[in-house]
Parts: C-alpha cells; structure tokens; sequence
C-alpha cells in the first residue's frame, strides 16, 4: 500500500528533528516541506580562478620553428628530439645524395644531346628525371616532417597539464569500479 505525503506531515517531520528546530525560523519552513538552505549562497561559492596553463603553445612552436625540436625539448619531451634530428639528418642526407646524381645525369644527359641530337640518350634522360623525382619526394617529406615538428610542439604544450596519473579518481575520493563477467559454454 502507498501512502500519500501531505504537506502537514512533512512540517511535523521537519519540527520534531532537534537539529532543523535549532537552525530553522518559522519563517524558513514551506508549507511544502522542503527546507530552504539556511547557509548564506555567498559563502558557498568560492570564487573559481581561470586555468593557467603551464607551457606557453605558441612559444613551443615558435621554439620549434627556429631549431626543430626546441619545442618538445621547452615541453619536457626529449625523446621525441632523436627522432626529429635523426629523420630530419637523414632527409637532408639523401636529399643531398639525390641531387648530386640528379645533376651529373643531367650534365651526362646534356652532353648526349650535344653528340646526338635532338633527342641524346634516352637512358640518361629515364635517370635524370628518376632521380629529380626522387630528390623531390625527400623534400616534401622533410617539409612535412618540420610541420609535424610545429603541429606536435603545439599540442604537447597544450596536454602538458593533463594528468595521465592512474588514479582517475575525483579529487581525491573513492570511485566505484564497474567489472564484467562473460561466460560462455557450449
């Protein structure tokens, strides 16, 4: 059986408590019985201070765009700098390398059409153009390295505050684990 609440029982309940009777005036209990909150709103408030970030984004990128690197070296990632001066070393390395045999095919090329013209050697034509292409492959990839240099020193000084601790509890309180059991049988 359900019993209705009236509004007179919900009075009587919040008199007959000695702690609500001291803290409360007549003038505080609604006839609904619910209980106002007698703590000032003011002194619950505390007043929220705006998130400083720790680690300036744009100086991590301006860091990174003067030297590769400097920018996760400012963020506290220095692992990350091998890795950006190893690949960009190496980037440079065969770009380098590529050009070289870029240019003597194309001098060898350029002599050909000189001892058979018009149309010289087609093998150090197929060369030439095989090792340019190349030589500009390496290029764009060392642009695009220096850009991921910038975009990662961006994003590693806005995560820097973010806390990867295993205790994702809330401040500090126990949270309630949550685990699942599947059996099957056949």
């Amino acid at each position: 059986m359900v019993r209705s609440f009236h509004p007179i029982d919900g009075l009587l309940i919040i008199l007959t408590s000695s702690a609500a009777v001291s803290s409360l005036s007549l003038a505080q209990i609604d006839t609904t019985g619910i209980v106002r909150d007698t703590i000032p709103s003011s002194t619950l408030r505390q007043e929220a201070k705006p998130f400083q970030p720790e680690k300036n984004a744009w100086l991590a990128v301006g860091f990174s765009a003067v030297l590769p690197g400097s920018g996760q070296i400012y963020n506290e990632d220095y692992w990350k700098v091998p890795l950006i001066w190893g690949l960009g070393g190496y980037y440079v390395y065969e770009w380098v390398r590529l050009n070289n045999r870029y240019k003597d095919f194309r001098d060898q090329f350029n002599t050909s059409v000189q001892q058979r013209p018009p149309f010289g050697d087609d093998r150090f034509l197929r060369l030439r153009d095989f090792y340019r292409d190349e030589r500009d492959k390496f290029a764009w990839y060392l642009g695009l390295l220096y850009f991921l240099n910038l975009v990662d020193a961006y994003v590693g000084a806005n995560l820097y505050d973010f806390d990867v601790s295993p205790d994702l509890s809330a401040d500090g309180r126990v949270m309630p684990k949550v685990m699942a059991t599947v059996r099957v049988r056949f």
